[in-house]
């Protein structure tokens, strides 16, 4: 799981024709009591090309032992108090509140 995590983000990643992402970075953190994943997306303009602006997205899990539950939902540090049920729609709705894709 965590390979197929590493290798979906280690390249472009489109999200339909409206949005284009291109991943930073992608990591995991975290041992014993608690995981988090945390992915970095830089934004396109109107016109495709990258932006300079980024959003930062994190999720956690609470782990006991070698077992963890189900992770929550991914947020926006910029807002935390959204969730959303994958990175692509958070990613999405921070570049749209930049007024990018």
């Amino acid at each position: 799981m965590k390979t197929l995590f590493m290798a979906l983000f280690s390249v472009f990643v489109f999200a339909g024709a409206a949005s284009g992402y291109q991943v930073l970075s992608s990591k995991e953190f975290g041992a014993g009591e608690a995981k988090n994943q945390n992915v970095v997306v830089k934004c396109t303009t109107d016109t495709g090309k990258l932006s300079s602006q980024t959003c930062s997205l994190r999720r956690y899990v609470k782990c006991s032992g070698r077992t963890c539950g189900g992770w929550q939902p991914w947020r926006d540090l910029r807002d935390t108090t959204s969730q959303y049920s994958d990175w692509r729609a958070a990613a999405a709705a921070c570049c749209r509140a930049k007024g990018l894709r």
